[in-house]
């Protein structure tokens, strides 16, 4: 017997061909009905048996377009309507919308097989998309998810795009974001002083690799915001960028033409070629053959073995890097600790001192973002840097709820949490939110997800630190609001963000936190940032942490790794360090350490002051510079004779002074700094195994931005599995600070007080 059913799927189903995929699929199976997208996703009805729906509705769930990502689905029977054929309808909603916003995707293999077909009518096109690629969070403006609800609405489509958008069975059936040379976005190239070189769609890619190939810096503009690029093998024009950029030695990321030359050049396995060429297209941090020689390695990433690499993202940057056919620069288009540009006028204002020529396009980015960056430790995926491709999602957690919760994050590395509905939202990274446009494009992200989601929290969270700038305008928003405050401790949401993750609130047993970064106010206003928790029956109590010692000269403690080593090596010792200073440093810093009173338990510092003390760096120009270069070095140790720097001792709380005395015992022994380097990130994770064994742990959890340390993660994985120990880290968010803000949403959520 025929009924009407209705079909309610949810999850990542909008802006990824769902729509169209089900039409055809209907097709197939011979049914008649309806789609079209709602506010929980996408909704569709069907007359037919019950047997046919439900393999229908089967069907769908194995079939599914593969960047789709279904949460849920529902079929019941409904009021009977009858259809005469199966349509696609367009969305309206009245209701407050339920439904995760879409990523933007990489460009697509048959959109890249297009642009590059001198038959086909978008050869050259450099916004060629298509159902399964293109930008979709970058460009909306509301829900749900169509052309009206984007910027791409500015370019009518032709006749042509309009019969494709209209056929069922062509690829951009229902492409929201259709279009082609003869209606869509238009480049254009000129000077720094805004001068306009050429328009012509035809000669404008030739002349931006000429320009690039001569030594010239280009401003770029992507689908997610400007980028710079400069030839990779051209030293003077990498130099003159840093310069320009104020960036002296903080990595580059490399652009490069094709999967098959980042092959011949790098050590690649199988998951980080997968993350290359997936829908997320992030930069991927990956160890150079040694037969690599063209590149200009210690100028694109000084004193640093490793490179970020990555694939063209957008038919734009596939047409350039077919032209110029070698690896290109490829960085953030802003200057150094301010928020990618999107806007024409700012690129202009901000950036015409650094690049020579700017590569412009009309479309409107309603949410630009930086490329993403991972790395691997073996299999495991640590996030560095989350944002195009990931962001805004965070598909496994769902804090039901009747309150709508707005986390600020921390003040470092900053991201939003917004938990509106049932769906979370975790913004991309921002930055600092000591720099002023950084903080106004924070200001601007939350007043966007207001509007965009038609709700106002109930409960603002913040860090518990008063001073960061997050804490300051969540106190001000919950005032506005008349909202909940409520801060909480900024290890603590480290800490239940990878509970979060891998769902441990429920569990039986108790689990040890690790938590270690370079700083965050502790409950006893010490700096914490080497924390050991328990979590057990929904609360979390401090179990130990690393010795304190003295944090001095405020902020400039975290820029000079020289300063972590004064604070830290015995005062029977200090005077081996003495020429890092000169005599007025000297008196100043000794007799701050008589007077000081603040503490600090942070591994950061840690990592500062043995990169110090073994003379690999004394002065920082990015955060994690020193940490970085340490475990650089620790890479260079390829023997398996580690030193356990604590071996033999116990210990109530970690002893960072008798640590630091042993490996600068080693060092005065004549021991390789590369070994001393590796022993220390063993001893590290001696450390962790040690203090579970001795209080009975069988699952340790870790995060903090040390965490970002793939010797570390590898290290602590394989022997903490040789002891029957399970260990987890962030591995959808960063370790960093990025987690904090679903770290707080996860807190208020699940603990106890």
């Amino acid at each position: 017997m025929t009924k009407t059913f209705q079909i309610t799927i949810s999850g990542q189903v909008q802006g990824v061909g769902f729509r169209p995929f089900v039409y055809g699929l209907a097709n197939e199976f011979q049914l008649k009905g309806s789609i079209c997208n709602n506010q929980d996703g996408v909704l569709i009805h069907i007359n037919s048996s019950k047997a046919k729906a439900t393999a229908f509705l089967a069907a769908i769930l194995i079939k599914a377009p593969k960047i789709s990502i279904i949460q849920s689905h529902f079929i019941s029977e409904t009021t009977f309507k009858n259809h005469d054929d199966f349509k696609i309808i367009p969305s309206g909603t009245n209701h407050q919308i339920n439904t995760p916003l879409t990523p933007d995707f990489a460009i697509c293999e048959s959109c890249k097989s297009e642009i590059r077909d001198v038959n086909n009518r978008r050869f050259g096109y450099a916004f060629t998309t298509c159902t399964n690629c293109g930008p979709r969070y970058a460009v909306t403006t509301k829900f749900p998810f169509e052309r009206s609800n984007t910027t791409v609405s500015a370019f009518a489509m032709c006749n042509n795009c309009k019969t494709e958008y209209a056929n069922p069975y062509d690829r951009r059936f229902h492409s929201q974001t259709n279009s082609c040379e003869g209606c869509g976005i238009k480049l254009k190239l000129s000077a720094a002083d805004g001068k306009l070189i050429t328009t012509d769609s035809s000669e404008i890619i030739k002349k931006v690799s000429e320009l690039i190939l001569l030594g010239n810096i280009i401003a770029l503009k992507n689908t997610n915001g400007y980028m710079l690029c400069c030839d990779a093998n051209n030293k003077e024009a990498i130099e003159r960028l840093r310069k320009k950029k104020q960036r002296p030695t903080k990595p580059f990321a490399l652009l490069y033409p094709s999967i098959e030359k980042i092959k011949t050049e790098f050590e690649i396995n199988k998951f980080e070629e997968q993350a290359l060429t997936s829908s997320v297209g992030p930069i991927v941090v990956l160890n150079p053959k040694e037969s690599l020689q063209d590149l200009e390695k210690e100028s694109i990433a000084p004193g640093l073995n490793q490179l970020g690499i990555m694939l063209p993202s957008s038919a734009l940057l596939s047409l350039l890097i077919d032209e110029v056919k070698i690896p290109l620069i490829a960085t953030s288009g802003n200057m150094h600790g301010s928020p990618i540009i999107s806007m024409e006028t700012d690129s202009i204002e901000k950036l015409s001192k650094v690049a020579d020529y700017f590569l412009h396009h009309d479309l409107v980015i309603s949410f630009p973002q930086d490329d993403s960056v991972v790395r691997f430790a073996g299999e495991q995926q640590i996030i560095l840097r989350r944002s195009r491709g990931l962001a805004p999602n965070y598909l496994k957690a769902s804090f039901s709820s009747n309150e709508r919760m707005i986390a600020m994050g921390a003040h470092l590395k900053s991201t939003l949490g917004f938990a509106p509905n049932t769906n979370t939202y975790i913004s991309p990274y921002f930055g600092n939110l000591d720099t002023y446009d950084v903080l106004t494009r924070y200001q601007e992200s939350i007043a966007k997800y207001i509007a965009l989601f038609q709700t106002q929290p109930d409960v603002v969270l913040i860090d518990s630190h008063p001073q960061y700038q997050s804490s300051i305008l969540g106190l001000e928003l919950a005032a506005k609001w008349n909202a909940k405050l409520i801060s909480i401790q900024h290890h603590k949401a480290h800490f239940t963000s990878v509970l979060g993750e891998h769902g441990l609130f429920e569990s039986k047993e108790k689990i040890l936190g690790i938590i270690w970064d370079g700083t965050g106010l502790g409950d006893d206003n010490a700096i914490w940032g080497g924390e050991f928790f328990t979590y057990e029956n929904k609360k979390i109590e401090r179990l130990t942490h690393f010795e304190y010692v003295d944090w001095m000269a405020a902020d400039k403690m975290a820029k000079e790794p020289r300063l972590s080593l004064i604070s830290i090596l015995p005062k029977s010792e200090r005077e081996l360090i003495k020429p890092k200073f000169s005599e007025t440093e000297w008196k100043i810093y000794n007799k701050m350490l008589e007077n000081n009173n603040l503490k600090t338990s942070s591994v950061g510092r840690l990592f500062d002051a043995v990169a110090s003390l073994l003379d690999i760096i004394d002065k920082a120009t990015y955060e994690g510079e020193a940490a970085m270069l340490l475990e650089n070095m620790a890479k260079n140790y390829k023997g398996n004779d580690f030193i356990d720097f604590l071996v033999d001792v116990d210990f109530e709380y970690v002893p960072v002074k008798t640590l630091i005395s042993s490996i600068q015992k080693a060092k005065s022994e004549g021991i390789s700094t590369s070994r001393i380097a590796n022993s220390f990130i063993y001893t590290l994770a001696l450390i962790i195994l040690k203090i579970a064994k001795q209080n009975a742990y069988k699952t340790i959890a870790c995060s903090g931005g040390v965490f970002q340390n793939s010797i570390l993660v590898e290290k602590l994985s394989q022997l903490s599995q040789k002891q029957g120990i399970k260990s987890k880290f962030n591995r959808i968010l960063s370790s960093n600070d990025e987690n904090i803000s679903f770290g707080q949403l996860c807190y208020y959520h699940h603990i106890k007080n």
